[in-house]
């Protein structure tokens, strides 16, 4: 059996840094090339000489642990807890909640802020996706606005670029955005059936019509033959061509196959008469026929109903109190400055923060 005396000695060397500057009489194998003097000058170079004595016996952790009664602390808190009215983090019997992993663990109401305000009362509100509401407004304070954006120089031509971009924005999102629209994907070029109607909203529409074809969408232009267009149709219709945009005056040349979106400029607020046209009901029919997703760009309210439902609908700087008809609202920026709401009596602070197409939601 090893002598009592080196098996102490071997504890304690395997439990200290250096065991022979601090127990310089300690028997200790001596390394080749080191004598005990150099030895024990690098050790109090490096820890000194003040170290503590490591005691000779093992820490009892099982003896220790013993000594602790966690009812008698456990009993301590939920009494503390019942006089004091608090609880604490970490007691045994309580079971944590439990949440699945779309579930949100902080419960709290949505913060909702007022920065926009109309001067007549409003019928229907809205809601951005960081809390903002965002008030309807009716068709004649609407008309009044663009009309004074108009007259400090937002032009009708910049108004409808502006929508042309944003809408064309909107609608490259819905056909797929990059996943669909590449380079390598050519042979997959989505299709889009663009019904515009002789007025504003129309030209509206070709000017998104352009902005898609020259995206790479197969775009195909509704638009029916009058004697007499206004000039901003005649305008976006000259740019339209320049594209490899394909435009049709006859619903017999629309495609019998479902596209992949239809966009929808064919209602006008100002001339409701258009409803009862023959074209108007035949594209209608086309619409709801060929059951593709529709988008409607700057639609009117209507009592009745309309006559093609929308999935989307895009509403221009300020929403209409638009109904169930014109599907999910989304709002465009059109660049009309802060001053000009001002002038109308809206009091106005931009919720488009870093966009320039935003959501809304019903308030």
């Amino acid at each position: 059996m090893e002598p009592l005396s080196q098996s102490k000695s071997f504890r304690r060397r395997h439990n200290s840094w250096s065991s022979s500057s601090r127990h310089p009489n300690q028997a200790t194998p001596k390394k080749s090339g080191l004598k005990n003097g150099q030895m024990k000058n690098k050790d109090d170079e490096c820890f000194g000489d003040d170290i503590e004595e490591m005691p000779d016996t093992d820490f009892d952790f099982e003896g220790n642990l013993a000594l602790f009664d966690k009812a008698a602390v456990f009993e301590e808190i939920d009494t503390y807890e019942r006089r004091t009215g608090t609880r604490c983090r970490g007691i045994p019997n309580e079971r944590p909640a439990r949440y699945r992993h779309d579930e949100n663990i902080l419960e709290s109401e949505p913060i909702v802020y007022r920065r926009i305000t109309v001067p007549h009362s409003v019928s229907k509100e809205f809601c951005t996706d960081s809390g903002l509401v965002v008030p309807s407004v009716s068709y004649e304070l609407h008309k009044k606005l663009l009309s004074v954006a108009e007259r400090h120089g937002l032009t009708l031509e910049r108004r409808l670029e502006m929508t042309g971009v944003c809408a064309s924005q909107m609608a490259l999102t819905l056909l797929g955005g990059p996943n669909r629209l590449n380079p390598k994907n050519v042979h997959q070029r989505p299709t889009v059936a663009l019904l515009c109607g002789p007025h504003v909203q129309g030209a509206q529409g070709i000017s998104c019509g352009r902005h898609l074809a020259n995206h790479d969408v197969q775009v195909i232009l509704f638009l029916p033959n009058f004697v007499k267009m206004l000039e901003s149709i005649t305008n976006e219709l000259s740019l339209f061509s320049k594209t490899q945009g394909q435009q049709v005056s006859s619903l017999k040349d629309l495609p019998t196959s479902p596209v992949d979106l239809v966009i929808n400029c064919l209602d006008c607020p100002e001339n409701a008469f258009l409803r009862d046209q023959p074209w108007y009901k035949a594209a209608v029919a086309w619409a709801n026929k060929n059951r593709a997703p529709v988008l409607s760009i700057d639609p009117p309210v209507h009592e009745v109903e309309q006559g093609i439902d929308a999935k989307w609908s895009l509403a221009l700087g300020l929403p209409l109190p638009l109904g169930e008809h014109a599907g999910r609202i989304y709002l465009c920026d059109i660049g009309i400055p802060q001053q000009v709401f001002q002038e109308v009596g809206i009091s106005y602070h931009s919720p488009f923060g870093c966009k320039f197409v935003i959501p809304l939601h019903s308030a």
